[in-house]
C-alpha cells in the first residue's frame, strides 16, 4: 500500500509541475503591450521621411543676417547697419538683386526721359519725381526741341545711404554710367552736347518700397547730382 501511494504522489506532482510549466508558457509566450517591438528598418525610415516633411526650418535668430548681404562692406559702417535694417524689415532683400534692379532702372529712366515716354517713367517714379520729369519734358517739346541720350555702360553702382522710416526702406544709389547726350532744336541742330563724344556722369538716385507691401519693385523717389 505505501509503495502504492508513494507513486500516486508522484504522478501527482508530475501532473502539477506540468500543469505550472504549460501556465508560465502560455504568459511568458503573450504580449502585455508594455514590450519594445525589434526595430523595423523600412517603418523607421518612413517615419524619418514623414517627420522631415513636417519639419520647417526657422532662420537662426542669433545668426548674423548681414553676412551674405555685406560681403565687402565694413561692419562697423552706417551703410552696413541700415541695410540690416532693411534686411531685417524684408527678409528677401538681396543686395546684388537689388542694385542690379537699380541698374536697369536707371538705363530704362533716362531712356524713357529723353523720349519723353510718360507711360513708362509713371512705373517707375513716384508721384513728385514724375512731375519734375515731366515739366522738363513739356518745357523740352514746348521749346521744340529733342534729347538723343546713349548709355553706353554703367561703370560703377553703390550704395551711399541705407535706412528704415517707418514701414518703408530707402536706398540711395550713386550711379556712374558713360553716356552720349545731344540735344536738338526743331531744325535738327545741335545746341547741347556732342555726340561723338561719351562721358562720365554721376547720378545719385533714392529708391524706396513699402516692406509690408506685395509689390516687390522699389519706385524712384529721388534724383539729385553730387555736390
Amino acid at each position: 500500500m505505501g509503495d502504492g501511494f508513494q507513486a500516486l504522489d508522484i504522478i501527482l506532482f508530475a501532473m502539477i509541475a506540468a500543469f505550472l510549466v504549460l501556465r508560465l508558457r502560455s504568459v511568458l509566450g503573450k504580449r502585455t503591450g508594455h514590450e519594445k517591438r525589434p526595430p523595423d528598418g523600412a517603418a523607421e525610415s518612413r517615419r524619418e521621411s514623414q517627420s522631415d516633411d513636417n519639419v520647417v526650418a526657422l532662420p537662426d535668430r542669433n545668426a548674423d543676417r548681414s553676412d551674405a548681404v555685406f560681403e565687402n562692406i565694413d561692419p562697423d559702417d552706417p551703410i552696413a547697419a541700415g541695410l540690416t535694417e532693411v534686411k531685417i524689415a524684408d527678409p528677401s532683400f538681396d543686395l546684388e538683386t537689388f542694385k542690379g534692379g537699380a541698374s536697369a532702372a536707371f538705363e530704362m529712366v533716362v531712356q524713357a526721359f529723353a523720349e519723353g515716354d510718360k507711360k513708362t517713367l509713371r512705373g517707375l517714379l513716384n508721384d513728385e519725381v514724375l512731375d519734375n520729369f515731366s515739366i522738363a519734358i513739356d518745357e523740352r517739346e514746348k521749346a521744340g526741341e529733342t534729347l538723343e541720350t546713349t548709355v553706353i555702360g554703367i561703370k560703377k553702382t553703390d550704395i551711399i545711404e541705407a535706412r528704415i522710416d517707418g514701414r518703408t526702406a530707402f536706398i540711395t544709389v550713386k550711379v556712374v554710367s558713360e553716356q552720349v547726350n545731344v540735344t536738338r532744336d526743331k531744325d535738327g541742330v545741335a545746341v547741347d552736347g556732342d555726340e561723338n563724344l561719351v562721358t562720365d556722369v554721376t547720378d545719385l538716385w533714392t529708391f524706396a518700397r513699402n516692406t509690408r507691401a506685395r509689390d516687390p519693385n522699389w519706385m524712384l523717389v529721388e534724383t539729385r547730382s553730387p555736390n
